[in-house]
């Protein structure tokens, strides 16, 4: 997906923070997000950047199980192999409100697949 692309290559460019792609990567998201929460930046400010770390933490669910990205009415969802929907974009907004994890919800999404 582009978000992710965008994302990991802002990120590269503007934080010096090198995102491969790896559930382990989404440490350093969740830890990004929450220093940017701790600094009290707007909402509306962080919409984009919040969409695509979303969409990050997806492309590391689709890399890992072979899930699909399923798009309706402008939202964005995965859809694991054993038919389990998620909403990475909607996780990473609720990080920032500090109630989410990309980490967890990759753990989570990952863990029903059999590799």
């Amino acid at each position: 997906m582009r978000w992710a692309a965008d994302a990991v290559s802002a990120l590269r460019e503007g934080a010096r923070v090198r995102l491969d792609y790896s559930a382990q990567s989404l440490w350093r998201v969740d830890r990004l997000i929450e220093e940017i929460r701790r600094e009290g930046a707007p909402y509306a400010a962080l919409e984009t950047t919040l969409r695509g770390l979303g969409a990050y933490a997806g492309e590391v669910v689709v890399r890992q199980t072979g899930a699909e990205w399923w798009t309706s009415g402008g939202e964005h969802w995965i859809r694991t192999p054993d038919g389990r929907l998620w909403d990475p974009v909607d996780e990473a907004r609720r990080c920032f409100a500090g109630d989410g994890s990309l980490r967890l919800l990759c753990r989570d999404a990952t863990g029903g697949v059999r590799h």
